[in-house]
């Protein structure tokens, strides 16, 4: 008996290409976006335009923060490997983690397991209260921001797009409930930073939490490409390389 693998993605024959069951070359190049095409491939439904307008600013949101870590050990390492870009750009991917990028799936993760033990909820203010008091001292994911101590602002702009696009459910429902009453609980006021609220919008847009960092992951895979074509113009790699290796001291190891 010949063995069987089933897929519903891409598949050939001598004379085509089909993926997600259409032709690749008549129906699909040239017809359906990058953004659209990767929220298909995932979920296997065709998302409507306001389903990918809101997807693609999620991918916008999180495609590049600066001289990030991940930013900067791609570009170490290109300066240490210039013949292997794929090197470069997985070093950066694989410093996505709980502290840069991997919020989105945190919180993505963290407003589910509320949401699915919630059941209708009426007053998501008092949900978001007792979630908050139930944490305690706990870390709460997509809550603070290292640089917009003030307010992230990619966050009211996702918030704005989901309305738009009445795409609003519960996951963005109690984030920004989260984000009413955490003064609260806290005694302090913290803004809700971009790559919870895109964490918030991913789980309401119904996208497999266990691939949420993945998102993440997808949208900085462009601007890790950005900071590596950057490097070839305005290299900048070796200057911070000299600048560590020049200010390196000598110390006693430790003693055991």
């Amino acid at each position: 008996m010949t063995e069987a693998y089933e897929t519903a993605l891409g598949a050939s024959t001598p004379d085509t290409i089909t993926l997600l069951g259409h032709d690749l070359a008549r129906d699909v190049m040239g017809t359906v976006g990058f953004g659209e095409l990767a929220f298909w491939l995932a979920t296997q439904r065709r998302p409507s335009p306001g389903e990918t307008r809101l997807f693609e600013a999620v991918l916008a949101a999180l495609a590049d923060h600066g001289f990030t870590p991940t930013a900067i050990v791609s570009r170490l390492t290109y300066l240490s490997a210039p013949d292997s870009v794929q090197g470069a750009l997985a070093a950066g991917l694989l410093g996505g983690g709980s502290r840069f990028l991997g919020v989105t799936e945190d919180c993505g993760r963290f407003l589910n397991a509320v949401v699915s033990q919630a059941g209708p909820v009426d007053d998501w203010d008092a949900l978001a209260l007792e979630t908050l008091q139930a944490q305690g001292k706990a870390r709460i994911p997509g809550l603070g921001h290292h640089v917009h101590k003030n307010g992230d602002p990619r966050t009211p702009r996702l918030f704005q797009i989901a309305e738009e696009e009445n795409l609003v459910g519960p996951h963005l429902s109690l984030f920004a409930a989260i984000g009413r009453v955490h003064p609260q609980v806290l005694g302090k006021t913290l803004p809700l930073n971009g790559a919870g609220t895109c964490g918030a919008v991913l789980a309401d847009l119904g996208l497999p939490l266990e691939l949420l960092r993945g998102f993440a992951l997808l949208a900085r895979t462009a601007g890790l490409i950005g900071q590596l074509a950057e490097e070839l113009r305005h290299p900048v790699a070796n200057q911070i390389f000299l600048s560590v290796d020049s200010n390196t001291r000598s110390v006693a190891p430790l003693e055991e």
